[in-house]
């Protein structure tokens, strides 16, 4: 039976998307956790109780940024989830957890996990992570599952008008893009609220980073990803390739006639939603607990009261 994907990015190449998932990573890049920075002050306005927080993939996106959120919510347990455990053996699972231990430090209130219990977390925390998911509704899923009701989700994660100098670059030489396509906010928000989020906020700012050379670039972009996108050159390229690629870089990514360092722009986008109550499903006949009806009763009439 063919697989419906029309809910799936159309230019991300699955295979390439588990390849990068599955890559283990040293260290976090600089860019991630600079947004992780700008994210986290946006805790202090949020006044909801956390207990419990899951982090999703930590290295890539922050440790610098996990000790900011640890340090928001002192006591509170966390849950490091990282995809590659869910199908480790246990021999690999052990070295995983040994790594991230010396990496970052042992706290007993932190635990390595491929999927935190159900309901067990306050926050699910997910930084420059969405843009890489071949699969964003069952990534959106996943945050859903793993949030008590009334907890919330932050996210933040590339939009379309990352890189716009660097496409316009490839399409003027006749190659395929350097990147996939990333999705505008107002995607992102319409798939929050089909995976069951409530009160979608989202927002986006332009950073526009700078380097000194084209070799400098290439290797900034390297510790933020891969390209995915389906139609990505099909084998490696050439030194001569590479250096013709470095000298258009040269020549278009920087001012014109000026000796200015060479840039690019990268949308940032930024999400947050609630994990609402469940709604009771309209059907001819539907079952309701004496408890949960009188709870629902006691609501109705406190909002009639507040009217």
């Amino acid at each position: 039976m063919a697989t419906d994907r029309s809910h799936l990015p159309p230019s991300i190449d699955p295979v390439a998307a588990r390849r990068w998932a599955g890559r283990p990573h040293a260290a976090s890049p600089w860019l991630h956790e600079e947004v992780a920075r700008r994210m986290a002050e946006r805790l202090g306005v949020i006044r909801l109780p956390v207990q419990a927080w899951a982090h999703w993939e930590p290295v890539r996106g922050g440790l610098a940024g996990h000790d900011l959120v640890a340090a928001h919510y002192p006591g509170s347990r966390c849950f490091r989830v990282f995809d590659g455990l869910q199908q480790a053996p246990d021999a690999t699972k052990k070295e995983a957890t040994g790594w991230w231990r010396k990496l970052v430090g042992a706290r007993a209130s932190e635990e390595a996990v491929a999927r935190p219990p159900e309901a067990s977390v306050q926050l699910v925390w997910a930084n420059m992570l969405a843009h890489h998911a071949a699969d964003p509704a069952a990534l959106l899923a996943d945050w859903h599952r793993a949030l008590a009701v009334d907890g919330f989700v932050m996210f933040s994660c590339l939009g379309p008008d990352t890189l716009k100098e660097l496409r316009g670059l490839y399409a003027r030489l006749g190659w395929p893009p350097p990147a996939h396509e990333f999705t505008d906010m107002h995607d992102w928000g319409d798939q929050l609220v089909a995976a069951g989020f409530a009160e979608p906020v989202m927002d986006m700012e332009l950073i526009t980073l700078t380097f000194a050379s084209p070799q400098r670039l290439l290797a900034e972009l390297r510790e933020l990803g891969r390209n995915l996108h389906v139609g990505r050159f099909g084998a490696l390229r050439s030194h001569g390739w590479r250096q013709r690629l470095e000298a258009a870089m040269d020549e278009q990514l920087r001012a014109p006639g000026s000796g200015e360092p060479l840039s690019l722009s990268f949308e940032v986008i930024y999400g947050h939603a609630v994990k609402a109550p469940p709604r009771h499903s309209v059907k001819d006949e539907t079952a309701i607990g004496l408890d949960e009806m009188r709870a629902t009763l006691r609501q109705r009439n406190r909002n009639q009261r507040s009217l």
